[in-house]
Order: C-alpha cells, then sequence, then structure tokens
C-alpha cells in the first residue's frame, strides 16, 4: 500500500483536476480486493452512497495499540478515496487517529473543493468510523 506522504507528493505534481481524478482511481485500482468474507454488514461503512466496507484490526498491547485498516467500495472513485484513507489511518497508534481530519486530508491533496458533497460526506463518515475503531481499541 502506498503511505499518505508518497500520495501527497505524487499529488503535488498533479496541476489539473482531471490528472488528481485519474491518480485517485489508479490508487484504488492498487488497492488488495477485500475479501468476499470481509464484505459484511457489520464492516459496512453507514453514511455512504457508494457500499463502502472497513475492516479494522489491531497490533500491540495495552491501551494504545497501533490500527490496521482494510477496505474496499464498489466505485471507483470511492475505492480510490478508500486508499487514501487507509494510507492516512494504516500503522498509526490508536490515539492519533482522534485527531484524523477528512477536511484537512482533502485540501492537502487538493480535492476538497472537487468532491461532491456526497462523496465529501461519506469520506468524513469513514474517517468517524476509523475514530470509534481506534476509540473502542484504545478504551
Amino acid at each position: 500500500m502506498t503511505d499518505i506522504q508518497t500520495i501527497k507528493d505524487d499529488f503535488a505534481f498533479l496541476d489539473d483536476w482531471e490528472d488528481r481524478y485519474r491518480y485517485v482511481i489508479e490508487l484504488g485500482k492498487a488497492m488488495p480486493d477485500l475479501p468476499e468474507a470481509d464484505k459484511t454488514d457489520e464492516n459496512k461503512v453507514r453514511g455512504c452512497a457508494s457500499q463502502v466496507w472497513l475492516v479494522t484490526e489491531t497490533s500491540g498491547s495495552g491501551s494504545d495499540p497501533v490500527m490496521t485498516f482494510r477496505g474496499d467500495s464498489d466505485a471507483h472513485i470511492v475505492r480510490g478515496l478508500v486508499a487514501i484513507l487507509l494510507a492516512a489511518a494504516t500503522g498509526r497508534k490508536a490515539s492519533d487517529l482522534a485527531t484524523l481530519n477528512a477536511g484537512l486530508l482533502l485540501d492537502e491533496l487538493g480535492l476538497g473543493d472537487h468532491l461532491t458533497a456526497q462523496r465529501a460526506n461519506g469520506l468524513r463518515s469513514m474517517v468517524e468510523r476509523i475514530k470509534a475503531e481506534a476509540a473502542r481499541a484504545g478504551a
């Protein structure tokens, strides 16, 4: 999986929205498919217009485990957004994820003004789910 800094660096080289849009789709295509067994109602993210699934795993003991996320979507652009979000969240401690900000991330990538309100809301729903999973793991 591509790390978030590499994604930010790549976006910095892309001048127009069309190129960024294609790159988001490429990130989604490069992401491993989520096995059908993980595409359950329990793993489905509420608040997304497309179907989005998020699987959470923790490693390490104690009250601040390292979080790993896997995800998928049935829509190409959303799958790419899932890939970006997973790159931003995976490998971080549960306590670090309390400050994850979807709006700031979109703005840093220059995507904030180009996503539909529905997609931006779906991304926020994914971030809220990640934060909730991290809070539960760190409790």
